[in-house]
């Protein structure tokens, strides 16, 4: 693992006129693995993504040297030592505003410098907390991602293409202050609140809590879909309610946003392997009734 805050010391000594090539050799040489991204692009270029990144200079050489217009990956968390936030503006959607609210609250304020991005966003940098496996998440309807465990960032002197032209990624700000670590749950729950599952008796469900989950289900957005409907079983398999009712409640929820039937139940088995260990449990309840019609309380949340 690289040393907290070398990301951030190869930005800030970068020449606006190194070349993509030059600028990967300086992140591998300060200890960062990077690897190639489409010219012009985001995508990976490997054939493992961030998995390949390295630090070894002659296959960084011989990535460059195949295509020096790449742009340069960097694997976010542990093996970098940096997590960023990305405040993404998509249309109608801004993160900034839902950014200084998590300002106001005190939740991203120990930034060590922020980066535009080309589509007129913004990267907050952090240090990776030492020790503590920080999570990539998403929180679409907010506008910000966190990257942090199995993610990766674009850095500068990237440039992204476009229809009408094509930008960089440039620095636009250096915190000269107290630099901290990013509680990145927090700011999570902060940005998209999940409910939290009423107590119930074991094997019940209960209307206030279904309401909840499936309402909360049926409110996300691509790219929260999956994971929003698995976090939402998971409650309520560790509950203790049977497959079938979890299906019948959040199945029509999930459907609702776009998943299909069998995206539904492959997540929502997935759920129950997960916290209840047992296939062959879940596989008798859920061939007793695979095809469940929504309940009273899905048809409510979704009319």
């Amino acid at each position: 693992m690289s040393e907290r805050g070398v990301v951030s010391s190869v930005l800030l000594r970068m020449n606006g006129a190194w070349p993509l090539s030059t600028a990967a050799r300086e992140f591998a040489r300060a200890g960062v693995p990077v690897f190639p991204c489409a010219s012009f692009g985001k995508r990976p270029a490997t054939g493992h993504g961030f998995h390949d990144a390295t630090t070894n200079l002659d296959q960084i050489e011989a990535w460059w040297r195949q295509s020096p217009g790449a742009n340069i990956g960097v694997p976010t968390g542990a093996s970098s030592g940096v997590v960023v936030v990305d405040v993404d503006v998509h249309g109608p959607v801004s993160g900034f505003s839902a950014f200084e609210r998590a300002h106001d609250a005190g939740l991203v304020g120990g930034w060590q410098l922020l980066v535009s991005t080309p589509s007129g966003g913004m990267h907050a940098y952090y240090p990776a907390t030492p020790s503590a496996k920080q999570r990539s998440w998403q929180a679409a309807r907010a506008g910000v991602d966190f990257r942090g465990d199995g993610g990766y960032i674009i850095v500068p002197p990237s440039v992204i293409g476009a229809n009408s032209g094509s930008a960089g990624y440039r620095m636009r700000r250096i915190n000269t202050g107290r630099v901290e670590s990013l509680d990145s749950d927090g700011l999570r729950e902060f940005l998209d609140p999940r409910p939290a599952p009423a107590p119930r008796p074991t094997g019940q469900l209960t209307e206030v809590s279904a309401d909840r989950l499936a309402a909360w289900v049926a409110d996300r957005v691509e790219g929260e879909r999956n994971r929003g409907l698995f976090w939402a079983a998971c409650r309520l398999a560790e509950s203790g309610t049977p497959p079938a009712d979890t299906y019948a409640v959040l199945g029509p929820a999930a459907e609702h946003v776009g998943l299909t039937q069998r995206e539904v139940s492959a997540t929502i088995r997935s759920a129950y392997r997960t916290t209840q260990p047992q296939p062959r449990t879940w596989a008798n309840s859920y061939n007793e009734a695979p095809r469940r019609a929504p309940s009273h309380t899905a048809k409510r949340v979704l009319s």
